[in-house]
Formats: C-alpha cells, sequence, structure tokens
C-alpha cells in the first residue's frame, strides 16, 4: 500500500509539469495503428497518419496548466479501433472494428464495465447527436435491441445472481430467468442442464460497426482531418533520472516526435506530439514496447511489460430455416457457444472462444473450419435442436486485443511515460465501450483525472502491483 501510495503521489506531481511546459508547432498530427497483418509475420507498427493544422492559444510564459499545455501541441494517436478512425476501405479488411459481432450489452460483473456500456449505448442511440455533419445524411446504426441471454449452470447461478445484483444497482435493465420461464419465453432453447439465465431488457443488442467506423471517420474529416497512409518505426524521446523515497531509481521519460516510414516511399515523416494515445489494439503491446515500456529490469516498474497481444478468434456465418425467429436476443450459453441473428433470412453469426492451450496461430486470418465442426456446433445443436440442420455459409477470422493479465481494459497515463495514455486490452468488448472510453481518456489528458466514471482499476500500475480486475462475463 505504501508503495502505491508513494507511486500515485509522484504521478500526480507529474502530470501538470511535464505536459505544460513543451513549447510546440502547429501541426497537430494523429498516427493510427495497424489493425491487422500485412501480409506474412507481424504487422507494422502503424499504418496511418492523419494530420490538420492547430492555431495555438496564446498563453503567458509562466503557464503550466496541462489544458493549454495540450492546446499548443500535437497530439498523436496510435489506433487499430474505433477510439480513432483509420484510412481507405481497402485496409480495413483486417481491422478488429469492422470483423467483430458488433454486440454491446451491461451484463458484466465489475461496475465499471457495465458503466462504460451504459454510456456508449445512450451514444449509440442519439449517434446523430455526436456526429451528425451538415448537408449529410443521418447515421444508420440499425441497432437491434434484441438483448442478450446469459445461461447458467447450476454452479454458476449463484455468481449470475451476485452479477444482474450489480448491474440493476447499475442502472441497467436485467432480468433472471428460471429455466421454465426460459422455455415459456423462448421454446426453441433447450434448458436441459440451465439452473437460471439473465436477459437483458434494454440497451443490449447489436449495430453496425462498419457504420459506427464511417460516422466517426466522417465526422472527423467534417473538423479538417485529413488521412494518409505509414508506418511508425521510432519514438523520439528525452530522459529524466530521478530517486524514489524507498530508493529504487527510475527513469522518467516524455516522448517527442514519432518518426512515420509513409507508403511508397523511403522518406520519414517526423511527427511532433504533446501527447501520445496508445489505442493500436491487438498490436498495442508492440507499441509500447517500441516506446521503451518493459524495458527494464523484471520485477521493477520500469521493467512492467504491456501484456497485450492479438488473439485470433473465429465467426462464422450459417442458415438454418427452421432457426429461432426474431425475437431471438444474444444467446451466450453456459458451453462458451454465442451465437445471434444476421439480418431477417435466418442467417446466424456465432462462434466461441478457444481453451488457452488450443490458442490458434495468429500470424495469420485463416479460418480452421474443423474447429466449428468439433467445438462450435455440438453444444450449438444441443441448446438449439434447430441448429442441427444448419449450413454454414461462410467464415472469417478476427483479432480480440488480449489483455493476458486479465482480460479487461487498460486505461489512462503511463506511470514513467509521462505523455503516453492507454486505451487498449479489452479482449473482446473494446468496440462495444469505444465511445465511453474515448470520454475517459479525453478526461485524464485534459483534467488529470477520470471525471465522470471512475477507472482506476483498469490503470497500467496493476500490472505491476498485481492488482487484476476481474471480470467474470467475458465471452
Amino acid at each position: 500500500m505504501l508503495r502505491r501510495t508513494l507511486w500515485l503521489g509522484l504521478r500526480r506531481g507529474l502530470l501538470g509539469r511535464e505536459l505544460g511546459t513543451r513549447r510546440g508547432g502547429s501541426t497537430l498530427g494523429k498516427v493510427e495503428g495497424s489493425g491487422g497483418y500485412h501480409g506474412s509475420g507481424m504487422p507494422p507498427m502503424s499504418s496511418h497518419v492523419t494530420f490538420r493544422t492547430w492555431d495555438p492559444w496564446p498563453r503567458s510564459e509562466d503557464s503550466g496548466s496541462l489544458e493549454e499545455g495540450i492546446s499548443y501541441l500535437p497530439e498523436l494517436v496510435q489506433s487499430g479501433q474505433v477510439y480513432g478512425s483509420r484510412g481507405c476501405p481497402s485496409q480495413y479488411s483486417q481491422a478488429s472494428t469492422v470483423l467483430s459481432v458488433g454486440g454491446i450489452r451491461q451484463q458484466f460483473s465489475l461496475p465499471e464495465n457495465i458503466q462504460l456500456s451504459l454510456f456508449s449505448a445512450e451514444f449509440l442511440r442519439n449517434i446523430n447527436e455526436y456526429l451528425a455533419v451538415v448537408d449529410d445524411p443521418p447515421l444508420d446504426l440499425q441497432f437491434n435491441p434484441s438483448g442478450y441471454l446469459f445461461l447458467a449452470s447450476e454452479k454458476g447461478a449463484a455468481t449470475m445472481e451476485n452479477n444482474v445484483k450489480v448491474q440493476r444497482q447499475e442502472g441497467a435493465k436485467v432480468c433472471l430467468m428460471s429455466p421454465e420461464q426460459l422455455r415459456k419465453k423462448f421454446p426453441w432453447i433447450n434448458t436441459e442442464g440451465v439452473a437460471l439465465a439473465s436477459y437483458g431488457l434494454e440497451n443490449e443488442g447489436w449495430f453496425d460497426p462498419w457504420c459506427l467506423l464511417q460516422g466517426l471517420r466522417r465526422k472527423v474529416q467534417s473538423m479538417g482531418v485529413l488521412f494518409c497512409q505509414g508506418e511508425v518505426t521510432r519514438f523520439v524521446s528525452s530522459s529524466t533520472h530521478m530517486e524514489t523515497i524507498s530508493g529504487e531509481e527510475v527513469t522518467l521519460k516524455r516522448i517527442h516526435e514519432v518518426q512515420v516510414k509513409m507508403d511508397c516511399s523511403q522518406e520519414y515523416q517526423p511527427v511532433e506530439c504533446a501527447i501520445v494515445v496508445n489505442a493500436a489494439g491487438a498490436w498495442s503491446g508492440q507499441i509500447a514496447e517500441l516506446a521503451g515500456v518493459g524495458k527494464g529490469l523484471p520485477g521493477t516498474l520500469q521493467g512492467t511489460k504491456l501484456p497485450v497481444e492479438p488473439r485470433k478468434r473465429y465467426v462464422y456465418l450459417w442458415h438454418c430455416p427452421q432457426g429461432p425467429g426474431l425475437e431471438a436476443p444474444l444467446v451466450a450459453d453456459l458451453s462458451g457457444v454465442y451465437f445471434r441473428r444476421e439480418g431477417l433470412g435466418n442467417k446466424y453469426l456465432g462462434g466461441c472462444s478457444p481453451a488457452e492451450e488450443e490458442e490458434p496461430d495468429p500470424g495469420n486470418l485463416e479460418v480452421d473450419h474443423d474447429f466449428f465442426q468439433e467445438k462450435v456446433w455440438p453444444p450449438l445443436a444441443w441448446r438449439v435442436p434447430a441448429f442441427e440442420t444448419l449450413k454454414v455459409q461462410r467464415a472469417w477470422a478476427g483479432y480480440y486485443d488480449y489483455n493476458t493479465f486479465d482480460q479487461n481494459g487498460v486505461v489512462g497515463p503511463h506511470p514513467l511515460i509521462v505523455n503516453m495514455y492507454f486505451a487498449t486490452g479489452f479482449s473482446g468488448h473494446g468496440l462495444q465501450q469505444a465511445p465511453a472510453v474515448g470520454r475517459a481518456v479525453a478526461e485524464m489528458v485534459l483534467e488529470g483525472h477520470f471525471q465522470t466514471i471512475n477507472l482506476s482499476p483498469f490503470l497500467f500500475t496493476r500490472f505491476y502491483l498485481g492488482e487484476k480486475a476481474l471480470e467474470h462475463c467475458i465471452l
């Protein structure tokens, strides 16, 4: 506890000083990371650079406030998710955002996750109040509020009850259903082995991820953002050495610029920056390492890595004429298999996460069709007998920005790289929480602390302290 208090005190002292003192130029640059591999092997660290002019506000020489410092300097965002929009359509084919099933739910066990998704649901429902562009047609996210249906065995029933209690306390509309109630409402479900179910009544369902991504991109373009493509190859930073009260020597770093190799060119574009936001999705760990995160002795704060890596996940699309109808929610079976309707023609999307020891090679996006036959279809057909006659029509693979520590997001500042912030590691639920996470990072950057939702459990420091933010409702 003493170690944590000392560090937090140090961090608060650094925020205002380090970010408010450097004077800067007049170009705002956002560097947005690769959402997938380019050919074989590992991907480039980043694939998109965005620029727009910025007229800095005047300030006095002795001003050192965080907000004024930011207004004076470029911002750099490395992103493979919807926290920052990405390049032309041909580059979206491997991005996690557009390959997801587009679900949104409040059925989590951690209050922070519930609050994030509640805000995002409100954002999506009122999308045109946030992302409307003059003279452009309104966005249609095709939000389908059919809810999520989680199933629990006798062993998991108590945990489900506790989770729903927390969800209701946070304002989510969720009900519990007995097997009898489940059969009555959804007669196509085989309830054998099910002791309890939880069903989202409001603000849960799915939407079109592509539409959200394009809406964000259209909005920032209307504000003057220009897009170009490149690869981040190097961070340029300065260092300061200091000693903590306990006698531990630490090195504080501040990133001044990022070097970007432009596509179809041998030239490198230096982008000066005041703030670095690492939102590079599955590649965030590599970006962090490139910036020096984890380059220290094991067991020290300086040697603590960002534990985010790409994990490949399959999504299958099948047709079943006798399958569940329009009332079907997104069903999360106690086996780990999930599915939802896709459109109106008796088509369905679904899959499941593999066991840890069966993780597929993330070096490509090839689909393992045997995985469906052996791991997905048997429990799927058991739970919904109509699916015994389904026919798979196509399948694809995408990436989770998988946090190997506790499968939860990493949001907020790095303790030693004083102008680097994180928005990554959500392990599958990042898309639905992106609007709220974007707001949280903005609050931290502008005010130095979380204001609307306290996301302290998601800070980077938990990796050093060994304090997991355990979420029981992971798909």
